[in-house]
């Protein structure tokens, strides 16, 4: 039996010794050509005329290819509102406007200086805030709502309210989007592609070169990471490359350079979301109104689904009995933004968590305990506001395990001692804890084919739409066909994603592509083995897997088969009436956890260090617990660059100002916390292929425990008001707010 067992990533060896081929390191083609393109150095323009023609006459440059060169010019995920190339108005600083393939990077950058461009500069929409005072939305608010919030607000002991603020992330995927195309015979096109999406990919083309899809192939080998910046947003530069193969004749490729790529590629949304929590004196939750907007960028990409799953999570691990919350995308002159780890999860979390943080400082009460008093139950305290039944519940024993495993209550009493007898520093500790659902939020998508081929010598090809980024995805399908056919591993060989063997297949994300794909790998694998079984009966003996596959062969019985795989119990609606919500059973499951941090900050530089971090999940039983525990370790990580220190910057016009490695900062090696302890319950998970659960996106929603240890700590300088602070919390963030505190402190002394 190989699931359960620590079985090493299939590219371990390939990643460590430099031989994992990703498309920039695929051999030159025959007459290849590079591709790049010209963008707009404005958020918000017209363009006054536009003479390509220079660009054209210099030595090298073989082709140059506006909108006009398109068939349509239109794409998105969710509705087909963004130009791939702009026509007449720019939206967005750093999007695509003419398409350049040349022989050298020498002759782009001259026919990028020579084409003549004249702009009408517009005033951009850069903020929320502004976008909120003009009224520009992507798409109508939507609603879940439970309860009577305003009979609930009106009988509350105690009321809060406030605005949480918490920025954007940058991917910072070490591999930059790229694309190499191919053209092929009766105008088919091959392309390989750095997405997590093939079929979108292959649809795109298709749509915007006027091709059928079956005349397009998209492959993906593996990505250097994606997560979530290749679901919708690695299109642009494949129907790039494909329109020039297409026009040329001729190989075509392009690779993003690190600045480019930050530059015009959207982000993960930035959030400002409005809060008003009533509570008992107790600190029970009885009433929760939020109010969600989220900056969708100048298309809606993915925006609407990202604010749906914000919204799904906006009370988190937490029941409460009157809820209304509102979810607006606004539309701004910034890139589109896009999926990223946790899709929306992680803003919604974020502001819970936040709200009962200040809930405990407004009583004067451990976090813990009101944490704990207001988790998820039993009957009836076990519905979530859009009427989902949380079922095989955890939180209650991840709540009360991890606190003794970590020590809490003596940490906490160490923490206050410290803080009264430090002048130059102070100490922040929490305990917060995630529910995160795990399946797409829209019911067509979680779907997966697979296609199994048992060759004559007994080896084993599986294909299936699960893109590869480095989470060990094809990893653990073979070891869930090794072990359903009854095969040593090393026979079983997973091949490279493609269009042309698994169709129309969804996108690796939500967390679900193990789940998916490695269920109909499994329902593939099971139709064979009972073929097999037949075979194995009617000759008898104890043949060798080998003997039995060339037994079935001459018995002419097929050797390959197409599994294919529906999540069960999937349905959601949107209620267009207004005085009503989002309702139904989004989820399959929910993979649970709790994380407890402990931080350091001096007073005088807002310099904060983690010293601590306890991670405890519920993530089922483990296909691969080695590959599993690298995404919880990952995810805790990235998480807390996200709270901690991934800011990304702007000039007033819109132009990004971190965006390379100097100025971007992500965590490293010294940020990873002194002490970390990351483990997990052993907790079948009765709905999911083999026992298991999802672990590629929950784990990142464990490191909002630092920041809540960050405002923790900000609570013994705000002299009996809950300190509010923004996210991430950088370093200039928590010296602004010491500073602020402080001087209210001395002026209330005064």
């Amino acid at each position: 039996m190989y699931i359960g067992k620590d079985v090493p990533h299939d590219s371990a060896l390939g990643h460590v010794t430099g031989r994992s081929l990703y498309v920039d390191d695929m051999p030159r083609l025959a007459h290849e050509l590079i591709v790049d393109f010209l963008w707009s150095p404005h958020a918000h323009a017209t363009i006054l005329s536009l003479d390509v023609e220079p660009a054209r006459a210099i030595e090298g440059v073989a082709g140059v290819y506006t909108y006009r060169d398109l068939r349509h010019n239109r794409l998105g995920p969710i509705d087909q509102d963004e130009p791939l190339l702009v026509e007449d108005t720019v939206m967005f600083r750093g999007q695509p406007i003419v398409v350049i393939a040349a022989e050298s990077r020498e002759a782009i950058r001259a026919a990028k200086a020579a084409i003549r461009i004249e702009y009408g500069v517009l005033r951009p929409i850069l903020t929320i805030e502004d976008a909120i005072a003009a009224n520009s939305y992507l798409g109508e608010s939507r609603f879940i709502r439970r309860g009577d919030v305003d009979a609930a607000f009106a009988s509350a002991d105690h009321v809060i309210e406030g605005i949480f603020e918490n920025g954007g992330q940058d991917h910072f995927y070490l591999e930059s989007q790229a694309a190499l195309a191919t053209p092929g015979e009766l105008g088919a096109l091959t392309v390989l592609s750095s997405t997590q999406h093939p079929t979108e990919v292959q649809e795109v083309i298709a749509h915007l070169l006027g091709l059928d899809m079956s005349q397009v192939v998209v492959q993906t080998k593996r990505m250097g990471g994606g997560f979530g910046g290749k679901e919708a947003q690695a299109t642009h530069p494949a129907v790039m490359v494909a329109l020039v193969a297409q026009k040329l004749g001729r190989p075509a490729r392009i690779v993003y350079d690190k600045d480019s790529d930050m530059h015009v590629t959207g982000k993960r949304h930035p959030f400002r979301n409005r809060y008003r929590a009533g509570f008992t004196r107790a600190g029970e939750l009885v009433a929760l109104r939020v109010e969600l907007y989220s900056d969708g960028g100048a298309y809606a990409d993915l925006s609407p689904a990202v604010m749906a799953r914000a919204m799904t999570h906006a009370e988190n691990a937490y029941f409460i009995p009157n809820v209304d919350i509102r979810g607006t995308v606004c539309r701004t002159n910034m890139p589109p933004n896009t999926a990223f780890r946790g899709f929306g999860g992680p803003q919604g979390v974020a502001t819970i968590e936040n709200v009962l943080e200040e809930i405990a400082q407004f009583l004067g009460k451990d976090a813990y305990d009101i944490r704990r008093a207001n988790c998820y139950g039993d009957e009836p305290r076990n519905t979530t506001p859009y009427c989902q039944v949380v079922e095989n519940n955890t939180l209650p024993r991840l709540f009360t395990e991890l606190a003794d495993r970590c020590d809490y209550r003596a940490r906490m009493k160490a923490v206050r001692a410290f803080n009264a007898e430090s002048k130059t520093q102070l100490k922040g500790l929490a305990l917060t804890a995630v529910k995160f659902g795990i399946s797409f939020n829209t019911k067509f998508l979680n779907q997966a084919s697979a296609l199994v081929n048992i060759y004559l010598d007994g080896s084993v090809q599986v294909s299936t739409g699960a893109t590869e980024m480095g989470q060990g995805v094809n990893t653990k399908i073979r070891q869930l066909v090794a072990d359903t056919l009854g095969v040593q591993l090393e026979r079983v060989q997973v091949m490279v994603t493609s269009t042309e063997k698994s169709n129309n297949a969804s996108a690796t994300a939500a967390s679900s592509a193990a789940d998916l794909n490695g269920s109909a790998a499994v329902d593939a694998c099971s139709r064979l083995r009972a073929r097999l079984d037949e075979v194995l009966e009617r000759h008898g003996g104890n043949p060798s897997w080998e003997e039995l596959v060339m037994l079935a062969y001459h018995d002419r019985v097929s050797l390959g088969e197409r599994g294919f795989y529906a999540t069960p119990r999937i349905d959601w609606t949107w209620l267009s009436s207004a005085n009503t919500g989002g309702y139904g059973h989004p989820f399959l499951y929910f993979t649970m956890g709790t994380a407890c941090s402990e931080v350091l900050i001096d007073r005088f530089t807002g310099t904060m260090k983690v010293l601590r971090s306890d991670v405890l999940m519920d993530i089922g039983r483990p296909i691969n617990p080695g590959v599993d525990r690298g995404q919880l370790v990952g995810g805790f990580i990235q998480g807390m660059g996200w709270v901690t220190t991934e800011e990304l910057r702007y000039t007033e016009s819109g132009e990004l100002l971190s965006h390379s490695p100097t100025t971007y900062k992500i965590p490293n090696v010294h940020d990873v916390p002194e002490v970390f302890n990351v483990d997990w319950i052993e907790h079948e998970n009765p709905v999911n292929v083999a026992g298991s659960k999802a672990v590629g996106e929950p784990p990142l929603l464990m490191a909002i425990s630092v920041w809540c240890a960050a405002k923790h700590a900000l609570s013994f300088v705000a002299n009996g008001t809950p300190a509010r602070l923004r996210l991430p919390a950088t370093n200039e963030e928590l010296l602004m707010r010491i500073t602020e505190y402080t001087k209210r402190g001395a002026a209330v002394a005064g």
